[in-house]
């Protein structure tokens, strides 16, 4: 091996050491490379990390604010809600007071109708109490005036010779039931 090693030393080309055109295509290419990643690769890697960081770091913030918001708003809530309770309750409470009081005039009218129905009720008993009276009187001295007349055997037509003695009759009744009690 050791005559294809120096036979091959001799020719010039040596598998450790390549051409210089090969060098110098490789470093071109190297160079070329170097320059695409470094001026046009690298500056959108970097704007698209950028992008990405910021859309993270923005999601994160976006949604912070978002949870602050949501706590804000379910504050907010609980406040109204507590609110409506109260409301609801003093509502109620002012609908127990008027009820009572709509009650309470309610009995006070129904009072004073009862009382005026049976101060009605008494005026017509009265009323109705004279106007019996009356008629049993007319009829009672009908009555007596006939009797009268029968028993004394004239004719009592005279009106005012009726009437003196219907009304002589009726007091002497009223007298004798007067005495009774």
């Amino acid at each position: 091996m050791t005559t294809a090693a120096k036979l091959l030393a001799a020719e010039g080309n040596s598998p450790l050491m390549p051409h210089v055109y090969e060098l110098v295509v490789g470093g071109f290419a190297f160079f070329v490379v170097l320059f695409v990643v470094g001026k046009i690769l690298t500056p959108r890697i970097q704007k698209t990390l950028a992008e990405r960081t910021d859309a993270i770091e923005g999601g994160i913030k976006r949604a912070e604010d978002a949870q602050a918001e949501a706590q804000a708003l379910l504050k907010q809530y609980k406040d109204q809600l507590s609110e409506a309770r109260h409301e609801a309750s003093r509502l109620r409470e002012e609908a127990r007071e008027q009820g009572a009081q709509i009650k309470a005039e309610l009995r006070e009218e129904a009072q004073a109708e009862a009382r005026r129905l049976v101060e009605a009720a008494h005026l017509q008993i009265e009323a109705d109490r004279q106007q019996a009276f009356a008629q049993l009187r007319t009829e009672l001295g009908r009555l007596s005036i006939e009797l009268a007349g029968r028993i004394v055997g004239e004719s009592l037509e005279d009106e005012a010779r009726q009437r003196r003695t219907v009304d002589r009759f009726l007091e002497e009744l009223e007298s004798s039931s007067a005495a009774v009690r």
